[in-house]
C-alpha cells in the first residue's frame, strides 16, 4: 500500500480496503479521514458482522463513488439452516427452529434457483433504508411499525459450494441494492426449514476486488506519522 508521503489523498484517490469484522464502513471512513485529513466517502455499506471489500474515495473521486456503488457485486459467505432470526443475521438471536435432517443436497441445491435472474426482493427491516427521514432499523428497535417496498434486483449467481449442516456456504453475484440477509431469509423460507446469514465477505465489486485490498491495519500503520523526541 502506498502511503501518504506519495499519494495525494486531499487531491484524489480510491483506497481498497478490506473491512474488519465488527467494524461499520462509518469507522473506516472515520478512520481514514482522520488520518489523511481528506475529504471521503465510500461505495456501498458493509453491516459490521460482513468483512471484504469497501472503495473508499477521497478528494476529486469521491465524484466517483455513485458509479462505483451501481456496479455488479460478488459475495461469499454461510446460512446456517433450521432456524430465522429477526434481523436475518447473527446480530439478533435465533428462533422457530426447524429440523433439517431430511434435507440432502439436490434439495440445497435446487433451493437456489428460484433466486437466480431478475427477483422482487423485500428488504430486512433492520436495515438503513429510510423512513421518514430516519433508517427503519432505529424504528424498528422501538417497535416502530415499518413499511418496505420489495425491489426489483438481478441475481447473476448464488452456488452453494460446500454443505457443512446447520451451514452452508455460498457464492453470490448480484446487482447492486441486494441483500444478502434477505436472500438468506428467503432461501430458508424456501427450503422449508428457515436460514439467517452467518458470515459474509465482498469480494468483489465491478472490476475490484477484495485480492487488491488492504488490510485497515496495515493501512493505519503506513499512514501514521511517526512521532519524535520533540513531539
Amino acid at each position: 500500500m502506498q502511503t501518504n508521503e506519495i499519494v495525494n489523498y486531499q487531491e484524489g484517490a480510491v483506497i481498497l480496503i478490506n473491512k474488519p469484522l465488527t467494524w461499520t464502513s462509518f469507522d473506516v471512513v472515520r478512520k481514514i479521514r482522520n488520518l489523511t485529513k481528506a475529504k471521503i466517502g465510500h461505495a456501498g455499506t458493509l453491516d459490521p458482522l460482513a468483512t471484504g471489500l469497501l472503495i473508499c474515495c477521497t478528494g476529486k473521486m469521491t465524484k466517483k463513488i455513485n458509479e462505483y456503488q451501481a456496479q455488479e457485486k460478488e459475495y461469499t459467505g454461510t446460512f446456517t439452516l433450521g432456524a430465522t432470526t429477526p434481523t436475518f443475521d447473527k446480530e439478533s438471536e435465533p428462533e422457530n427452529f426447524k429440523d433439517i435432517a431430511h434435507l440432502d443436497e439436490a434439495a440445497i441445491i435446487a433451493g437456489t434457483r428460484p433466486f437466480i435472474g431478475e427477483i422482487m426482493q423485500l428488504p430486512p427491516i433492520h436495515s438503513a433504508i429510510k423512513q421518514n427521514g430516519k433508517p427503519i432499523y432505529l424504528l424498528a428497535r422501538k417497535g416502530v411499525d415499518v413499511k418496505v417496498e420489495p425491489r426489483k434486483l438481478t441475481i447473476t449467481a448464488f452456488e452453494i459450494t460446500k454443505i457443512e449442516l446447520p451451514e452452508v456456504h455460498f457464492r453470490v453475484v448480484c446487482s447492486t441494492g441486494t441483500y444478502i440477509r434477505s436472500l438468506a431469509n428467503d432461501y430458508g423460507a424456501a427450503l422449508g426449514c428457515g436460514a439467517y446469514l452467518s458470515s459474509l465477505c465482498r469480494t468483489r465489486i465491478g472490476d475490484f476486488k477484495l485480492t487488491d485490498a488492504t488490510d485497515m491495519e496495515d493501512f493505519i500503520v503506513a499512514n501514521t506519522v511517526p512521532k519524535t523526541d520533540n513531539q
